[in-house]
């Protein structure tokens, strides 16, 4: 069976991906190819990520501070222009009454950063000051009185030591996003256009002839194996990714490796707690931490019902996905990345000595992380819960292996027609980004082309956002 397209893995990359692709090429058969029992169950699902429409507009890992005391806000604007890609795509769905009503996946939540002691204080209070005129973070507020925090964040504030140094800044744009039922929706509308999502069927084997590429699928429901040709291939299957990328002998990624991190959080939904919370509170890192170690403490709101959820605290598991095998780390083991491995185990001993004291934590040590937000937070109150699996690319930098960051990173094969994707944060909210650079990487010869459509869906894709759309998207997806 030949496909023009065939999309590997159910989630909201493939979904995006597939929607741009249809928008451009509808005369192009598309073939969606997922393991599990229906798209967005995995990284997409709303327990297995944030659920934050990340726009830098709380998040201190994208301000870092310079050498010279300043403070670099590149990153938060960088990453909140990528949302705003999001953002115009869904509401341009939902103008053509494609997504149906966005409430159901998307909802206004206010982003908040919190920062304890004299040091965050100050990072803060220059975070605040570099951003606050940007267009896109308009209404930024710095806090420090203390009756004013207390009355934005009474769950947080409610027996809090008087004379902590502490400080917020206050975002009203952020929001807080579904993306399983996200996903969900995008993939109900591509196969209302003819787009064949095929569910339960998981590819074990990639290779390139003369012509295309060759899937080797696996019906799990039926226990049989099949083949399927595809003339361009996208692998966006999470951590399932970089094995299919070493079954193809892809020379690019032949000395990378992955490094699986799982992570867990504390949820309630509990009533008097979640009504004392509405928001979203990132902090800082503690000391010694890596980024993905920041700590948040975020309202969920997951099929209709509202949580909180505090974290991450780090796992470990051999698994690339949270329902993949034991034997997916060991089996990614190969001559041509052990080096690379090893390479980096010796380079990132801090990252590894904070696995290890994660996890060898208690419950007390997980409570008393809590009680940094939540003076006053009981066990009882608190269950634990285990979130998505990530994997971290490992690959050869300057010489030597290394975790080559916490964000993603698009790979494509030097024989055309492939493209992966690889990594993690802050993936989701930046997916519409993500598959646009997908598009000009695997379709130079065609992106020029598909400009005016793709700007008809995402009218900021190759030039300065018009002045009403970050107003426009905010109504239609009712974020106001």
């Amino acid at each position: 069976m030949g496909y023009d397209v065939v999309l590997v893995g159910g989630g909201i990359m493939s979904a995006t991906l597939g929607v741009l692709l249809r928008r451009v090429q509808p005369d192009w058969s598309v073939l969606v190819l997922e393991r599990l029992d229906g798209p967005g169950l995995e990284s997409s699902s709303a327990w297995n990520n944030a659920g934050t429409g990340h726009a830098g507009l709380c998040e201190f890992n994208y301000t870092p501070l310079t050498g010279d005391g300043s403070i670099d806000v590149g990153g938060a604007i960088a990453i909140n222009e990528q949302f705003q890609l999001s953002r115009q795509l869904w509401a341009s769905l939902v103008e053509e009454g494609t997504l149906g009503d966005p409430a159901g996946f998307i909802r206004p939540v206010p982003h908040l950063s919190f920062a304890r002691g004299a040091a965050g204080v100050e990072h803060l209070r220059l975070r605040h000051a570099a951003l606050r005129d940007h267009p896109l973070f308009e209404g930024l507020e710095f806090i420090r009185d203390r009756a004013v925090m207390a009355e934005l964040l009474p769950l947080m504030f409610a027996g809090r030591p008087a004379g902590e140094q502490v400080a917020l800044c206050r975002s009203r744009g952020g929001t807080d996003v579904d993306y399983g039922v996200l996903t969900r929706r995008l993939f109900a509308a591509l196969e209302r256009d003819g787009v064949e999502v095929r569910t339960g069927h998981e590819v074990r084997g990639l290779s390139r002839d003369r012509r295309s590429w060759r899937l080797r699928v696996c019906d799990l429901a039926g226990a049989r194996d099949y083949g399927v040709r595809g003339s361009f291939v996208f692998l966006g299957a999470g951590g399932g990714t970089l094995p299919l990328l070493q079954s193809a002998g892809v020379a690019e990624t032949r000395a990378y490796g992955g490094f699986p991190i799982s992570g867990r959080f504390l949820r309630t939904d509990r009533a008097e707690l979640v009504a004392g919370h509405r928001a979203k509170v990132y902090s800082h890192a503690e000391p010694g931490a890596p980024a993905l170690s920041v700590p948040h403490l975020d309202t969920r709101v997951v099929d209709g019902r509202t949580y909180l959820m505090f974290g991450p605290f780090a796992a470990f598991s051999p698994r690339f996905l949270k329902r993949g095998r034991l034997t997916d780390l060991p089996g990614s083991v190969t001559p041509g990345n052990v080096m690379t491995l090893l390479g980096a185990a010796r380079a990132e001993p801090a990252l590894l000595r904070y696995l290890v004291e994660q996890l060898v934590q208690t419950r007390g040590d997980r409570l008393r992380a809590l009680r940094r937000f939540v003076p006053e937070a009981r066990a009882e109150d608190w269950e634990p819960i285990t979130a998505g699996q990530r994997v971290q690319v490992v690959k050869p930098v300057n010489g030597r292996g290394s975790i080559a960051g916490f964000g993603t990173e698009v790979v494509t094969s030097a024989h055309g027609g492939l493209a992966a994707l690889l990594g993690a944060s802050p993936g989701a909210s930046a997916s519409v980004a993500i598959m646009l650079d997908v598009l000009g990487r695997a379709f130079p010869g065609r992106v020029d082309g598909w400009r005016p459509a793709l700007r008809e869906l995402v009218p900021s894709y190759g030039a300065a956002p018009p002045p009403e759309t970050l107003s426009r998207t905010a109504s239609t997806l009712r974020l106001e």
